[in-house]
């Protein structure tokens, strides 16, 4: 999965449960196309041999999000939170709490759904917080 510094996808590729996800890294790279504003890519640890893949065909500097070297706590790693806020969002969706899905082209076409739901609701005006004061009591019936 490709997001931006928002959690918004740009590209995904659902892999079947018997592949690594360095196997998709190129597919996610193809499915984003040209991306002329992308200069920066934060990537896992596992991704550190996809560097000279990546440096060979984008325009892309990948950096590469570790831990702090002998840490033996658990520690938030810098730019990591942003991808796994995105896997916390599709919790709140019934059809991706699950693993529904037989095929991964339907995964992904409701994760898509999804973030296109999501998008929206940014879209919409904030709410006032006094506008419950603002409609009528309700008519108490007599009994």
């Amino acid at each position: 999965m490709l997001v931006d510094t928002l959690g918004l996808i740009w590209a995904l590729v659902v892999l079947p449960a018997d592949l690594q996800d360095f196997a998709a890294a190129p597919e996610v790279i193809r499915r984003a196309g040209q991306l002329p504003r992308l200069a920066r890519v934060w990537a896992d640890a596992m991704y550190r041999a996809f560097a000279g893949w990546v440096a060979a065909h984008c325009r892309w500097v990948l950096e590469i999000v570790t831990g702090r070297p002998g840490a033996t706590t658990f520690e938030v790693q810098p730019r990591r939170w942003i991808v796994e806020r995105t896997f916390g969002w599709f919790g709140r969706y019934r059809r991706l709490s699950k693993d529904y899905e037989t095929y991964p082209r339907n995964s992904e076409t409701w994760i898509y759904v999804a973030m296109i739901h999501r998008m929206a609701r940014l879209m919409l005006p904030k709410r006032n917080r006094d506008d419950h004061l603002l409609r009528r009591p309700r008519l108490r019936r007599k009994t």
